[in-house]
């Protein structure tokens, strides 16, 4: 089973989704003795971000139209990623990034540390509040989980991998995606936003029978 993510650094509900989405595989993977692809989609959410990025809450309060529904939201993500427990501190994010060199970070990591890679970008941004648009920062965040950092220097600096995000943004628009997380199961089946556990097993049986 091939699952596809759309998705952008900067998005909480991402973070969620992943969280939940992998809750699922676990309990998928119990039943089933299947191979699963995860395939992560680059997606930003601020395609016009200036690359040195904006300050976070006066970007999000002009974004959401106003400081107090700002923090409603706030709120909201902090309960929900609570629930399944996640941590955020959105009182200690500065900067709303450009995530272009995060996502080529990411494409740049081998498959068997993506995943603690892009933990690593998520605990950055919501929890620690580093900028994840600073190349400083992300040659950090490599060192964490052990890439070479002269590669990963090379990489960000001369954008290795513009053409592979491209065309995750090239095959966002063909398929309509408006927001992030976007999630394709089995190439077949499509579910839009942080959906539950429940909701990922559903979608994990009935593309299993479409096959």
């Amino acid at each position: 089973m091939i699952i596809d993510i759309f998705h952008d650094i900067v998005c909480p509900w991402c973070r969620i989704g992943k969280k939940n989405l992998f809750t699922a595989l676990a309990e998928w993977k119990r039943e089933h003795d299947e191979e699963v692809t995860i395939r992560y989609r680059s997606y930003l959410l601020e395609p016009n971000m200036p690359k040195v990025g904006r300050p976070f809450q006066e970007h999000m309060a002009e974004k959401m139209g106003g400081r107090e529904r700002m923090m409603q939201v706030f709120a909201q993500v902090t309960r929900a990623g609570a629930d399944v427990g996640l941590h955020f501190d959105f009182t200690k994010v500065e900067r709303m990034p450009n995530t272009w060199l995060a996502h080529t970070l990411l494409k740049c990591t081998p498959p068997a540390l993506v995943e603690g890679m892009l933990d690593a970008l998520h605990v950055a941004e919501f929890e620690e509040g580093k900028d994840v648009g600073s190349l400083e920062v992300l040659l950090e965040l490599a060192a964490r989980v052990g890439l070479d950092l002269d590669e990963v220097r090379t990489a960000l600096t001369e954008d290795a991998k513009r053409e592979e995000i491209e065309a995750d943004l090239a095959l966002a628009r063909q398929i309509g995606i408006q927001g992030v997380p976007f999630v394709i199961i089995g190439e077949k089946l499509a579910l839009s936003g942080a959906h539950s556990p429940a909701n990922f097993l559903k979608a994990f049986a009935e593309a299993k029978k479409v096959d």
